[in-house]
């Protein structure tokens, strides 16, 4: 065997090892954890409700669906408390409004089922159960309030709001531009419902931001660990996804990563603790102001930023387990030990 040959061998298998490592890092065996995700379609039975049998029916889905009846009637549809006088009456007004009735239709025929959905979360709830065996799997709850809000999370529940998931060619968008511009709305995709349910459910339930977090720093790290633990709970997710951004964005991100982390430091951001001045950072906009030209920034830098730091973090400490990082609110420690340096 000559030399070139043995190199490209050797080669070979050190690629292998650096895959196959990576892999493992990223994908572990969910597959003998016993669970199946099976979403409710509140969506489907409100809109069933027989006018002639109004009361008996309605009482019936509230007994079901408990906690989140509650909560949608009140908070979502805004048709009042189940106990007030009014109730009934404003609830039968909005089934039998045109508008409702439009919406219902579209939603009834782009989720005829959400077959799709229940694969997808019943993977990526197996991740979790995976790292937490003792964590309780919510309810998960389809249904429709006239874009009121896209995954709310309740006692035990978590909701699909499918209005907020029709696709960004949706015709009812457009209309919605005032309380929701397009940069938010091109991502009510079906494609986003599995990343959406699981975001809410790790900020909300597993790990919410603690008080004390109030510096720039402390929140990159924060929402770094958050995407990192999607990472692992979702490896087949695009990041342009979990972050939501578009592949132009993603694009942006990735190649001034440098830059971003420079304007950081060179503006002395990162224990800053005034909202009005970090927000920015990590808000949802169209674009970061202050960085880059003509307006074609990634925003949510922030978060950008403390998901590489995050990641580095990971890389050059093997023995950290996901379980040890979720549960580690040194962020100091996390970003000094990252030794974070791009390019």
């Amino acid at each position: 065997m000559n030399i070139k040959s043995t190199f490209q061998i050797y080669l070979f298998f050190l690629i292998g090892i650096f895959v196959f490592g990576c892999k493992n890092k990223k994908e572990v065996d969910v597959s003998n954890i016993n669970l199946s995700i099976k979403i409710e379609r509140f969506d489907k039975e409100l809109s069933s409700l027989n006018p002639q049998n109004f009361q008996n029916q309605v009482a019936t889905l509230q007994k079901k669906y408990g906690f989140f009846y509650e909560d949608f009637m009140n908070g979502m549809l805004g048709v009042g408390n189940t106990d007030s006088r009014e109730y009934y009456q404003n609830l039968k007004t909005v089934l039998s409004a045109p508008d409702y009735n439009a919406l219902k239709k579209e939603v009834s025929e782009k989720f005829p089922d959400l077959k799709k959905q229940e694969e997808e979360l019943t993977d990526a709830f197996k991740h979790v159960k995976y790292y937490y065996p003792n964590q309780t799997i919510p309810r998960i709850i389809s249904f429709f309030s006239g874009f009121s809000v896209q995954t709310p999370i309740g006692n035990n529940y978590i909701g699909i709001g499918l209005d907020m998931f029709l696709g960004s060619d949706s015709r009812f968008y457009p209309a919605l531009r005032s309380s929701i511009p397009a940069y938010i709305s091109r991502r009510f995709t079906p494609q986003n419902i599995t990343p959406r349910v699981i975001e809410t459910f790790t900020r909300e339930e597993l790990f919410p931001e603690p008080d004390a977090s109030t510096s720039l720093m402390q929140k990159i790290i924060y929402n770094g660990k958050i995407l990192y633990f999607m990472d692992a709970i979702m490896p087949e997710v695009p990041d342009s996804v979990k972050i939501g951004y578009t592949s132009e964005q993603q694009k942006w991100a990735e190649e001034y990563e440098g830059g971003i982390w420079a304007y950081f430091l060179e503006q002395n951001l990162l224990f800053e603790t005034d909202y009005f001045k970090i927000q920015k950072y990590l808000s949802e906009a169209p674009f970061t102001p202050g960085i880059g030209e003509k307006n074609e920034s990634a925003p949510k830098l922030g978060l950008f930023i403390g998901w590489k730091i995050v990641k580095e973090y990971m890389r050059k400490n093997p023995s950290v387990t996901l379980q040890d990082l979720m549960g580690d609110m040194n962020f100091q420690k996390i970003l000094d030990k990252s030794k974070y340096r791009p390019d």
